[in-house]
């Protein structure tokens, strides 16, 4: 195949030829550069082609290209999909304090943050990495800019793994902080640290354990249940008939990665079987193709679905 312009070979080809070895490993494909021209040999080579030339229009789109761009249009293709064709929604959901653009990156991303966007009640379900907080909260604080929510709350399921919070040092709060650790990153991410403390001292913002949330109700809030495979069944219609007027909630979990002691069930999972019929509920299913961090962290999680579903009886293995 040929290209027109040359400067765009060296975007195509990533630092260090990044994106030609994951095209390689892939496809099993030899890539040479001649010139104005690729040539394909071995391998899958008619595949490889039709991934290049929808990487060749995403950088003549503008579009940065990287190795996350790259995996994703493979896994799109494998999947019989194009990403030029169901090209993702590239409007910024908010900014971060140093003027980055938070998008969503994959058609799965763009869909769960467009309902985020249309329902009152959202649950992101799915896998580590495919950014199921990260875009709630930048939901959430786009919301609080455009005075849509007057405050914004975080909870997360203080889920005491091995060790009782009663033997940890400090007063309550800094027992559960770090629970709440990658939400506070979040949010410090996105408004900077000393906005989003300012914020939390003028109670604009509060992040909490589930448990604080008992008995509240919470108006014109945007609330956000972090973790809540790990709620109980009670926890979770606890957390859900707390919005108020004005109120908006988005729950997200990974139903694989539940850490509650066996034969307590997911508040989670008895969620989606209890409100499945409530049509103004939206349910978002993210999978490993969403997965938005380093691109091992995809092949990791695909490699433990296959265990699982290949060893159902390990009992030393508890996905669920």
């Amino acid at each position: 195949m040929r290209i027109d312009r040359d400067h765009i070979t060296n975007d195509l080809f990533g630092n260090l030829d990044v994106n030609l070895r994951i095209l390689r490993d892939n496809y099993d494909v030899d890539i040479v550069q001649r010139q104005d021209e690729i040539v394909l040999k071995g391998g899958d080579a008619a595949k490889a082609q039709e991934v290049i030339a929808e990487l060749i229009d995403i950088l003549e789109s503008g579009e940065r290209l990287d190795p996350q761009t790259v995996n994703y249009v493979i896994s799109l293709r494998q999947e019989g999909l194009s990403y030029h064709e169901n090209k993702v929604n590239r409007d910024a959901i908010c900014f971060t304090h140093r003027g980055k653009p938070i998008k969503a990156k994959t058609l799965g991303q763009a869909d769960y943050a467009q309902s985020m966007r249309e329902h009152e009640i959202v649950f992101g379900i799915g896998p580590a990495g495919t950014g199921k907080t990260y875009l709630a909260v930048a939901m959430a604080i786009n919301a609080f800019k455009n005075k849509e929510v007057e405050k914004i709350l975080l909870a997360r399921p203080a889920v005491e793994a091995g060790e009782r919070l009663g033997f940890l040092p400090g007063d309550l709060q800094e027992k559960v902080d770090p629970y709440l650790r990658p939400l506070y990153d979040s949010l410090y991410e996105m408004l900077g640290k000393d906005a989003a403390l300012r914020l939390k001292e003028r109670e604009s913002i509060e992040v909490v354990p589930l448990a604080y949330m008992r008995g509240r109700t919470l108006d014109r809030s945007f609330i956000i249940l972090d973790e809540a495979q790990n709620t109980t069944k009670e926890q979770m219609k606890m957390f859900l008939t707390r919005l108020g007027v004005g109120a908006r909630a988005v729950v997200t979990g990974d139903i694989t990665q539940i850490d509650l002691p066996r034969g307590k069930k997911s508040g989670l999972k008895h969620a989606m079987e209890v409100l499945k019929p409530i049509k103004d509920i939206k349910f978002c299913f993210l999978k490993d193709s969403d997965v938005v961090r380093h691109a091992l962290v995809r092949k990791i999680i695909g490699a433990y679905d296959r265990y699982e579903r290949d060893n159902p009886h390990d009992t030393d293995y508890d996905g669920a």
